[in-house]
């Protein structure tokens, strides 16, 4: 009687443990995209601009900075990157090294940029397989490169393209991923943040129950602004220039778009 009660408990404990590790969720290391062409023109009519040499050279720094003084990243188990040149070229030279470990990546359209500028319109999917063909481009969704849906240039699309892009990250079973991505998506959908170029941020998920995949900041890249400390420091919403070039908003003067951002931070 004795075995069989403990062999009942040993039993109830393993299911719960593995219940409690199934929802466990992963950290994250969010990594902003190295210098790209536009970053230096600003000339956002460039389709899908590539890394400058100095982009290149960030990658390099980056990619050394990680595996020789952070511990998290060689637990890194998934990559994830949004699908356009500079992020997938900036994962492919940060995070190299991870590849090569046979970390395995995927591109996700949840994590493209926000705009509708020529800069963050991506490539047709076919293409950017044949140029990065190690990557893994199963997930992504096949509306990619249209910015239709949860990929318009709107504030409502942005807010469900970031609870869809924080869910998904929830809800995977690393225990820790790297996520390359822009900087207006990343601050808008994803964590209220700036980065700088080639720099990076670790959160973790908030615990709470109403499902809103919200993300707390490590106090070590928050105080050291970014782990590469090139990054602002502070916590940051919607911006004037969020709204300014969204296509619905084209032709309002600025006292409009002032109205239409203090209703966006009283959201």
């Amino acid at each position: 009687m004795r075995l069989l009660l403990s062999t009942i408990f040993l039993a109830s404990q393993l299911k719960l443990l593995a219940k409690n590790c199934a929802i466990m969720p992963p950290a994250l290391i969010l990594i902003r995209h190295a210098e790209a062409l536009h970053n230096i023109t600003k000339d956002y009519t460039t389709h899908d601009p590539p890394l400058t040499a100095e982009g290149l050279q960030q990658c390099a720094q980056l990619s050394t900075y990680l595996q020789e003084n952070l511990r998290l990243a060689h637990k890194v188990e998934l990559i994830v990157t949004s699908p356009m040149q500079r992020t997938l070229q900036t994962t492919e030279k940060a995070l190299g090294w991870l590849i090569e470990r046979g970390v395995p990546v995927i591109a996700l359209a949840e994590l493209q940029e926000t705009t509708t500028n020529n800069i963050d319109i991506g490539r047709p999917i076919p293409e950017l397989k044949k140029e990065w063909p190690l990557f893994d481009w199963s997930s992504i969704d096949p509306v990619f490169p249209a910015k239709e849906g949860i990929y318009e240039f709107s504030q409502e699309a942005l807010l469900k393209r970031g609870e869809a892009a924080r869910k998904w990250l929830r809800n995977r079973p690393e225990k820790v991923i790297a996520v390359v991505g822009h900087a207006g998506f990343l601050r808008i959908g994803l964590c209220h943040r700036k980065f700088g170029n080639a720099d990076y941020r670790i959160f973790e998920f908030k615990d709470d129950s109403e499902g809103k995949y919200e993300l707390v900041e490590w106090e070590s890249t928050e105080m050291g602004g970014g782990g590469m400390g090139n990054s602002q420091k502070g916590v940051f919403g919607w911006e004037l220039h969020d709204f300014k070039y969204m296509p619905m908003n084209k032709g309002k003067t600025r006292e409009e778009l002032d109205e239409i951002l203090a209703r966006a931070e009283q959201s």
